[in-house]
């Protein structure tokens, strides 16, 4: 994936691309960014590295087991297994896992509070989703992974750990990724479109590092913008952004309407560096893409 920087592209592709230079004075060892805009493509830094995701790697969970779902292994709607989440007496459904709203505790599959009570941002969920897909199609979820949406898309995404924060990637591949919630081949767009848009719409809950919202917008594995603030999608930027930033400090946002997205992966921890520069980051970028 080449620098679109060369003589003879747009005046948007060179004040994109100044507003991408910037995470190259950012204080990290390495980072790399890729920005679509419909066909366009704007890239800084070396998008060939692998990068740790941290959360972002919940997005690549979810789009598997939105996957699965169309398989027709589960429903969305159907409740987990209860074997899988032992201490509940209730089991939580595989859209309440997504959602971050079925009460599972952030680390332990535990209840924290009640379904749908609150929006309780959890890993272990995700890792309860990796499970329920190994199971229903009696293969790896590394595997599952590699085949579903890495072998389609021609990418490379390292699957291990934890299914909500312990995956890696080049730039490159989650801009390819984001290229397809943007215009999706692997999944009907509907199911995507469900993906994207706010589940329990009334629940607060805590965007870690930014605090409580009230409410706080979610989508299936997707955070939706809305009207946070402070928050690591700048102001400016409309409320339907959605995407995920990791603890690795790496985030990928998109936005269907306008066909954007942007991805940038670096190898410092997320922390009070990153807050600002963020946000002046989105918010030049939305601002560099004009109307």
């Amino acid at each position: 994936m080449a620098d679109n920087n060369a003589a003879g592209h747009t005046t948007g592709d060179t004040t994109i691309k100044n507003v991408l230079t910037q995470i190259q004075d950012w204080p990290v060892d390495h980072a790399a960014a890729v920005v679509l805009d419909g066909d366009r493509q704007v890239t800084s830094g070396d998008v060939d590295r692998t990068f740790a995701l941290a959360s972002v790697s919940k997005l690549v969970t979810a789009y598997a087991t939105l996957m699965a779902i169309e398989e027709g292994a589960f429903e969305l709607d159907d409740a987990v297994p209860a074997d899988l989440v032992p201490e509940f007496d209730t089991p939580p459904t595989v859209r309440e896992l997504l959602a971050h709203a079925s009460g599972i505790a952030f680390q332990k599959r535990e209840p924290q509070r009640a379904a749908r009570e609150r929006r309780i941002y959890s890993s272990a969920g995700y890792e309860v989703l990796a499970d329920l897909i190994e199971r229903e199609a009696d293969m790896g979820f590394a595997e599952y992974i590699d085949m579903g949406i890495c072998q389609p898309l021609g990418i490379q995404i390292v699957v291990e750990g934890s299914a909500g924060h312990g995956f890696s990637a080049s730039t490159a591949a989650m801009a390819t990724l984001a290229g397809e919630f943007l215009r999706p081949q692997l999944l009907a767009p509907q199911t995507v479109a469900e993906a994207l848009s706010v589940q329990y719409a009334d629940l607060a809950g805590i965007v870690p590092g930014y605090g409580r919202f009230n409410p706080c917008p979610w989508g299936l594995g997707f955070e939706i913008h809305g009207e946070k603030k402070p928050h690591w999608v700048a102001p400016s930027m409309p409320g339907d952004v959605a995407g995920h930033f990791g603890q690795a400090g790496t985030f990928l946002w998109v936005h269907p309407e306008t066909q954007r997205a942007a991805v940038v992966l670096t190898d410092k921890p997320f922390g009070s560096w990153a807050k600002p520069l963020w946000q002046e980051f989105n918010d030049e970028l939305w601002a560099a893409f004009g109307d």
